[in-house]
Order: C-alpha cells, then structure tokens, then sequence
C-alpha cells in the first residue's frame, strides 16, 4: 500500500483520528505525530488528532516535556470521518473503545509491524503492515520517502525517539533501520543528546518486582532450551526481560490486572530462530484465544490479556511452548 493510496482514502474527509494502543508508548504516539505533520501536509483544512483513549505510559509521558506533541485522552470516535490505528494489530488493544470502532461507519486504516490479526484487518479498508519493521515508525518514514517529503527537525526526532524505545537503543535495529537512523540524524538531531533527555531512572517499584519476580520463577528445560515462569502484580515486561537477560532462552511472567490476567512474553533471536518459535503468533494470539482475550505481538516480544488465573495461563502458556517446539524439533 503506497502513500497516495493512503491520500485518496482520505482526502474528502474532514476528521481524521490517529489511534494510539493502550498505554500508548514512545512507538506509537511518535508514529502518530509525525504521521499528523505529513497529512497535514496535503490536507490542510483537515482536523488531524491524536487520541490515546486507555492513556500513555511512563517513558511516553516525558514526550510531552520536550517536544510539540498533543495528544486527546478522550477522543470522540463517534464523530471520525476515518480512522488511523497505529502501532496496533487489533482493535481489542482499545478495550472499551474496540466496539465504538467496529460500529463506526468510517473508513479505517491500520499502519503496524506487528503480525496482523484478521479480524481487524477485515474491518480495515487500508493495511500497511510490515513485521520485519523495527518499529512503527519506520513505516511512518517510509510514507514520508513515497510522498516525497522531507520531515522536520522535530518530526525527525519523534521518529528518531520513537524507534530507538521500540528497539531497545537500537539492540532490536536491523540494516533498514540503521539506514533511517542515518538519514534522521542529519536532519540535525544530537543523538546522545537525544537519548539522554528521555532516559528514565529505574522506579524502586521496577526494581522490586524484576527481583520477586526471579524469586517465584519456576524453570523448565524444553528440548534444551530453558523457560522461565513467574508472576508480579506489575511491571511484567520488563521483568519478563530480565529474566532473559539472566540466562533464560524465553520467559513468561504474568500478573492481574483490573480482574484481568495479563503476560508478558520475551526471548532471545536464538530462540526465536533455532527453536522456530514466533512468540506473537504461535504464543501470543491462541493463548489470547484460549484466555477469551486477545494475544500478539512480535517473534521475539508478545502481550497477552483475558479472563482466568494466573497459574492456568502460565500452564496453557508452557503447553503451548512444549507443542510448537516438539513439532519443529
């Protein structure tokens, strides 16, 4: 799909609602501000906003310190003439929002790098999706490069800020992201000086649950390679990290949540590559399924959100594991 695709879907309308996920991280809402500088671009008498319905988390929230970024945490949805969701693979991912954009008549249209769901791809009428994308707002450039426009110095930085957390500064970056990098730097933006104005100290509270969370962890050795399970009230991802940063090949760390069991998956590209496991699709999403919520994400970092208990997913999580890679042993 190419950017004047994208244009002529929009161009006879008058509000456009850039959607960002719940708990909207640097990714997203950089995707969505950049992405509103080059629609504006064309469409001028346009009202371009960005909404965060379920709110932004911590490191995101430092965006708004530094750069020229507004975003609207109660968007009128019913009142969109079309719909962007960036950085998200379904619409359950807006939770209560999720049914407003399904009985929206307007037009919709996802831009994402995550394995696509085919429920939300049915009800969108534009699908820009790349999952060997580093983040989402390599897509966001590459739609800047088709319309021929070059983005500004803050545009620059948003999509500079923007793949650098979804890579982990860059240890996630491939060949294509490194050439994007490039090309934003010399845009003139002081990359250390970047990186250090949106660096967050470790809250106590992270550090606390990272270590309860090797504390509880139960091991399992799988045709060799060694899972780890836990479980924290909060914090799962990074705890789910850092167990894989210890020594294990994959991790699943699980918590509750508004009287919802969520997980947090990571793994190494060892893993990934040798085991022949993608942690969104083969994990993420039926374990979604079998939770009666939604599960996806990357090979090597998914999410999980449904109903039940903590054990029981952690169990139906380990099974799954066992299962795929038995069949590709």
């Amino acid at each position: 799909m190419s950017f004047k695709e994208l244009l002529d879907t929009l161009k006879d309308t008058s509000f456009i609602l850039l959607l960002c996920h719940r708990s909207a991280d640097a990714d997203a809402i950089c995707s969505a501000y950049a992405l509103q500088g080059l629609l504006k671009r064309f469409l001028p008498n346009a009202v371009i906003e960005i909404g965060c319905p379920q709110g932004v988390n911590k490191p995101a929230k430092l965006l708004f310190e530094y750069m020229p970024i507004t975003v609207n945490l109660k968007p009128n949805i019913e009142s969109a003439e079309a719909i962007v969701l960036l950085d998200m693979n379904t619409v359950e991912q807006l939770d209560e929002s999720a049914d407003l954009i399904r009985k929206s008549p307007a037009p919709k249209i996802i831009i994402d790098h995550h394995a696509p769901s085919p429920d939300t791809m049915q009800i969108c009428k534009v699908c820009i999706i790349d999952e060997k994308a580093a983040a989402n707002c390599e897509l966001i450039h590459r739609l800047f490069s088709q319309a021929v426009v070059e983005p500004n110095l803050n545009e620059a930085k948003a999509l500079f800020v923007g793949i650098a957390f979804d890579t982990r500064h860059f240890a996630l970056a491939n060949s294509p992201t490194f050439e994007i990098l490039a090309k934003l730097v010399v845009k003139g933006i002081d990359a250390q000086q970047t990186l250090a104005l949106f660096a967050l100290p470790i809250d106590p509270s992270e550090r606390v649950a990272k270590l309860k969370a090797c504390k509880r962890a139960k091991i399992v050795k799988v045709e060799g390679w060694i899972i780890a399970l836990s479980h924290v009230s909060a914090y799962q991802a990074p705890a789910a990290k850092a167990l894989v940063d210890l020594g294990a090949h994959m991790s699943a760390v699980a918590g509750k949540k508004n009287g919802k069991v969520e997980l947090s998956l990571r793994c190494t590209r060892q893993f990934n590559e040798k085991a022949g496991v993608h942690l969104g699709v083969d994990i993420a999403t039926p374990l979604g399924e079998f939770l009666h919520g939604v599960g996806g994400g990357h090979a090597m970092a998914s999410g999980v959100s449904g109903e039940g208990e903590i054990q029981q997913a952690l169990k139906q999580c380990l099974a799954l594991l066992k299962q795929k890679i038995a069949k590709n042993a």
